[in-house]
């Protein structure tokens, strides 16, 4: 009970270390062996790693790093070393990985009569190529939306923000406005009386739509005009460093959805970005984009096009955000309601009921995949049956979880709530289910992504470096 009435991540982490030492969970953190991973090959890198380091002799350290950092060393990367303790994993697997954290530290601070700065700038540039990054992605959520809100609180007091984050729909929303403030307005927008006032529309503090009414659009361009910047993608990003992605479908029949972002579409306005992103067909009328153009100067961007709700066609946008990013881990926080209640984490209560459910659901996912073509040469002359056809094989089709999922306790919830102003309770609960959800993936997260956050908290200055040698007075662009 006590972990389950936790209202901080003290509380919590507390609870959670009580029981384990009540359950054994303690003991088997302490324990290395473990047919869930090669705990012998893990025992064997600590002590080499802690050798080398310990030599002094830098050009050993480099060498021994060079033949390779891998996240999923001996299997330690296997999420099932989460569940067995309430708190963290084993203590062996743990102590790898910071002991490797520190390995690349002592490189970089390393002097350049000993390792020069090319020669660590090429080593640093290679292992983070090979290595890759984290990605959070923020799926759709109607009135839902407080909850991700919750889950970026949450990893921010922790410093576990990935630079890299997507959101659709309500999701775009939340990613938006953290990819345009920086840490200190972040800080300041997560004390508990600002979270709850600046979600506006989303909680009665509007004070201009009762509680349980309908959102407008009015409302939500409200929200959207409070909460975020008038800046375009390639400005965000100069601002705060983080690449922000925001998924948006086609209204039109024969054309593809979109990931905008500081690469793909620099000069376009997030506002009209997340308007669109929120625009739910037959809710909210479609959108066109906006752009600035070389004067400064507001204008449509692809006039011809209007785009509604991302997470139609793209709400957890995996393989884009691998090939423009080089992400191979992802982090969701996953609130869809069209999806929620059939949702299950995988890597959680594997039992045969759960296998069964998760064949089922695979199966499921390759009819429709089979079926839409005959579906859509039926209805294609026939709008806006066509236009629903393809969102409902849309929503069929996806993958909603990733290798780390965020998901509230409660699955089920009114159709009524979902696309309503909701109380300040309602939302301070929303928030609060976030953050919980979060707490129990903290130390996974943290283990998962501390050589990524390591590499570029080292590269980030080297590459300023570089860039401020090459063209001092250019700004940063993107790397």
């Amino acid at each position: 009970m006590r972990l389950i009435n936790a209202n901080t991540y003290d509380e919590w982490k507390s609870a959670a270390l009580a029981q384990d030492e009540r359950m054994g969970g303690a003991n088997w953190r302490k324990t290395d062996k473990s047919t869930l991973y090669d705990w012998e090959v893990i025992r064997r890198r600590l002590n080499e790693v802690r050798t080398v380091r310990a030599s002094g002799d830098p050009h050993r350290l480099l060498f021994y790093l060079n033949e390779g950092i891998h996240g999923n060393m001996g299997g330690m990367g296997n999420p099932a070393l989460y569940h067995r303790a309430r708190f963290g994993t084993k203590d062996l697997v743990t102590s790898y990985i910071n002991e490797l954290g520190e390995a690349l530290k002592q490189v970089a601070a390393t002097p350049e009569e000993d390792i020069p700065f090319n020669e660590k700038l090429e080593f640093f540039r290679r292992a983070s190529h090979c290595f890759g990054r984290s990605a959070l992605m923020l799926s759709g959520a109607g009135a839902l939306g407080p909850f991700h809100l919750g889950v970026v609180k949450a990893l921010s007091e922790h410093g576990l923000v990935p630079d890299v984050i997507s959101g659709a729909s309500a999701g775009s929303m939340v990613a938006a406005f953290v990819g345009t403030h920086d840490d200190a307005s972040l800080a300041r927008f997560f004390m508990p009386r600002t979270l709850v006032d600046a979600f506006g529309e989303f909680s009665e503090s509007s004070r201009k739509a009762s509680i349980g009414s309908p959102m407008s659009i009015d409302s939500v361009r409200e929200v959207v005009s409070g909460l975020i910047p008038d800046l375009t993608f390639e400005e965000a990003f100069q601002k705060t460093g983080r690449k922000i992605n925001i998924s948006v479908s086609p209204r039109e029949m024969h054309q593809q959805s979109r990931l905008l972002n500081a690469i793909t579409s620099p000069n376009v306005y997030i506002r009209e970005a997340v308007l669109a992103s929120c625009a739910i067909p037959g809710i909210f009328p479609p959108v066109t984009l906006a752009a600035k153009n070389r004067l400064g100067q507001r204008q449509p961007y692809v006039p011809s096009r209007k785009w509604v709700d991302g997470s139609m066609t793209d709400d957890m946008p995996v393989r884009r955000l691998t090939r423009l990013y080089g992400v191979n881990h992802f982090i969701s926080s996953q609130t869809n309601p069209m999806v929620l209640w059939a949702l299950r984490d995988e890597h959680q209560n594997d039992n045969l009921l759960t296998r069964s459910w998760a064949i089922y659901q695979k199966a499921a996912k390759e009819f429709y995949k089979a079926t839409y073509p005959m579906a859509m040469s039926l209805v294609g002359n026939y709008y806006p049956l066509n236009v629903v056809t393809r969102m409902i094989y849309g929503l069929a089709t996806q993958d909603y979880t990733a290798d780390i999922n965020i998901l509230p306790r409660r699955k089920f919830w009114s159709p009524a709530k979902l696309l309503s102003v909701l109380s300040e309770a309602e939302t301070r609960y929303l928030i609060s289910e976030g953050e919980a959800a979060t707490w129990p993936k903290i130390e996974m997260i943290r283990n998962c992504t501390l050589i990524s956050r390591t590499l570029d908290s080292i590269l980030e200055p080297m590459e300023r470096q570089v860039s401020h040698h090459l063209h001092p007075q250019a700004p940063t662009t993107l790397v």
